[in-house]
């Protein structure tokens, strides 16, 4: 049998029987049906497959485009270690015992042979003055200065009496506390500031002897002074001569050149420059903080290390200063014992103390750069599953830099430091590296 003129699908005709039985017929149904109809059932699921997948990956594309990106923050950790809480402020050294060395009597100063820095001993001339002649009025003054100068070295007495018995006090004080710390009744900080206290008042006696013996000089001299003045009427070589009430140190020289002086005009200072102490001034509001015996580091005096120190004494009166911002401020000077005076340190130089006003070593703390304010109370922003949660904390003290947390916080909580604006509660949060 001859094909059809037409030409055929790329899959064979199949013939097919009619329903008669005795003719074969084709159909284009049967011819065009495929041979596998499981490859083309996969073909469509593939193609669903890859059309599902493309759809998922624009709508996450999508979703994630106008999603808020993450806010980049920096973090810190939540730790246990020590903290001290420490006043700041610029201070002044300065010898503790200066004498301030006067004309006795008006007349002509010799040129002094002394320079800034000399050693001296007690007892040695320090100056020469030729007295003017005597006159009524200059008999007078003499007399006068001689007065005075007893009535300083009565005073000077009284002080050294009351000056032993404040030392004697705080020596039994000092042993009642050794032997309560021993037994455990008191804090080893009580028996500390007790010994301090004993050291202290040891410090005033001696500074209360060398102002009596400062005062028995001056009187000396006065006596000096006027008899040489009334020598002068019958011998014009006469000379009064000014000498040291202890030794040390000439730290300032006032007079340089002869001249005529006035009585009473100062002509130099003397000091043991190796007996040394820090004058620190603070707010007034910061002095209430301030103890006796409190640790103080000196820092910016020029040397490696900084120097250590106790809190002598605060001064009960304060003083006005007006600040670099024009502000006046109330100011109290506060004064440092050093435990060691390096030789290189001299008289009037500038150093910055930092006075240890509460320390313990074992505390739970945070920068200060992670708290905000929660109306009256203090809040932290710590990041959870890479989300900002706020959580309001108990703040106990703070140094400026690190702050206690006494509750709200457990050790190794991630903190934000520095939150701002766009930080909220539930925001989206990652950690910045550097």
């Amino acid at each position: 049998m001859r094909s059809p003129s037409w030409s055929l699908p790329r899959r064979p005709w199949r013939p097919r029987t009619s329903s008669t039985g005795n003719c074969a017929t084709w159909t284009w149904w049967a011819c065009s049906r495929p041979r596998n109809n499981r490859e083309t059932v996969m073909k469509i699921r593939r193609k669903h497959i890859i059309s599902f997948v493309v759809l998922a990956a624009v709508l996450v594309l999508v979703v994630r485009a106008f999603m808020p990106a993450p806010v980049l923050i920096d973090a810190a950790t939540a730790e246990l270690g020590p903290l001290r809480v420490t006043i700041s402020e610029e201070g002044r050294t300065r010898v503790r015992q200066r004498y301030l060395i006067t004309a006795p009597a008006s007349g002509r100063l010799a040129r002094p042979a002394l320079n800034e820095g000399d050693r001296v001993g007690q007892g040695d001339e320090l100056a020469r003055i030729t007295p003017s002649p005597l006159g009524s009025r200059e008999s007078a003054e003499a007399r006068a200065r001689i007065e005075t100068a007893e009535a300083l070295v009565r005073e000077a007495e009284a002080n050294v009496a009351r000056a032993r018995v404040e030392q004697e006090e705080a020596a039994r004080g000092r042993d009642r506390a050794e032997q309560l710390a021993a037994s455990g009744s008191i804090s080893r900080e009580r028996l500390e500031r007790a010994v301090h206290a004993a050291t202290v008042a040891e410090r005033t006696l001696e500074s209360s002897l060398f102002r009596h013996r400062a005062a028995v000089s001056e009187h000396e001299v006065a006596q000096a002074a006027l008899l040489a003045l009334r020598e002068e009427r019958g011998d014009a070589r006469a000379v009064l001569s000014v000498t040291a009430p202890v030794g040390g140190r000439v730290l300032r020289l006032f007079e340089e050149s002869e001249r005529v002086v006035a009585a009473g005009t100062p002509l130099m200072e003397v000091g043991d420059p190796g007996d040394m102490e820090v004058t620190i001034d603070v707010l007034s509001t910061d002095a209430v903080r301030v103890d006796v015996g409190q640790t103080v580091w000196i820092e910016e005096w020029g040397g490696p290390d900084p120097l250590s120190g106790k809190v002598s004494r605060v001064e009960p009166a304060a003083f006005t200063r007006v600040s670099a911002l024009g502000v006046d401020e109330q100011r109290v000077n506060v004064i440092v014992d050093l435990d060691e005076t390096p030789a290189e340190l001299g008289d009037g130089y500038r150093v910055t103390g930092r006075i240890v006003v509460w320390e313990k070593e074992d505390v739970l703390k945070i920068p200060s750069s992670a708290l905000f304010r929660i109306g009256e109370s203090w809040g932290v922003f710590i990041v959870e599953e890479g989300m900002a949660r706020s959580r309001e904390v108990s703040v106990g003290q703070r140094n400026g830099i690190e702050a206690e947390i006494l509750e709200g916080l457990a050790a190794g909580d991630p903190v934000i430091l520095h939150p701002n604006p766009r930080i909220t509660d539930g925001v989206g949060v990652e950690t910045q590296t550097n």
